[in-house]
C-alpha cells in the first residue's frame, strides 16, 4: 500500500506546485519584458441562412419519407377496401357489409369511387403537409400526423377485410 501511495502522493505535489506559464491569467505565471497585452481573436459566426437546397435536404429525410410512404400506402389501402361495401351494395349482396359504417362522414354510406380516392388524397396530402411543417420547425412530434394517418388507415383496412370480404 505504501509503495503505491508514495508515487501518487509525489505527483500530486509536483503537479500542484508547478508554474503554469503557457496559462496568461495564472498567477504563478513569470511575465516576460516583451509581453505585450493578450489580444483573443474570435472567428465570426456565420449568420447566413441555410438556402432551400439544404433545408429540403435536411427535412426529407429517410424516416420522413418512409413514413410519408407508409401513410400514404395504408390511406389508399383503407380506400380500395372501403370499396368492397360499395361492390357488395350494387351486386345486392345480404349478409356481408354493404353500406360504410365507420367512416360515413367521409365516404357516405355508399360511396363513389370518386368521393373514396379524394379522402384518402386529402388524407394523405394533409398528413404530409402536417408533418413536413412540424419536421421543418424542428418539432419532436414531426410524425404524428403520419403516424396518426397510418394507424387509423390500417384499422380500417383489416376492419374491411374481416367484415366485407
Amino acid at each position: 500500500m505504501r509503495s503505491v501511495l508514495t508515487p501518487a502522493l509525489t505527483v500530486f505535489l509536483l503537479a500542484a506546485t508547478s508554474s503554469a506559464k503557457d496559462i496568461p491569467s495564472a498567477p504563478s505565471s513569470v511575465a516576460r519584458p516583451n509581453d505585450g497585452p493578450t489580444v483573443i481573436t474570435t472567428r465570426e459566426s456565420s449568420s447566413k441562412t441555410p438556402d432551400f437546397k439544404t433545408t429540403m435536404r435536411a427535412t426529407l429525410d429517410r424516416r420522413f419519407l418512409f413514413l410519408s410512404v407508409i401513410s400514404t400506402g395504408s390511406a389508399f389501402a383503407d380506400t380500395y377496401t372501403t370499396l368492397f361495401a360499395q361492390q357488395n351494395w350494387l351486386a345486392g349482396k345480404k349478409g356481408v357489409c354493404n353500406a360504410e359504417v365507420q367512416s360515413a362522414y367521409l365516404y357516405g354510406t355508399h360511396p363513389t369511387v370518386g368521393r373514396a380516392y379524394g379522402v384518402a388524397t386529402a388524407k394523405s396530402v394533409g398528413s404530409v403537409a402536417a408533418s413536413y411543417y412540424l419536421h421543418r420547425h424542428h418539432s419532436k412530434f414531426w410524425s404524428l400526423p403520419l403516424l396518426a394517418n397510418s394507424i387509423f388507415s390500417l384499422q380500417g383496412t383489416s376492419q374491411n377485410l374481416v367484415a366485407c370480404n
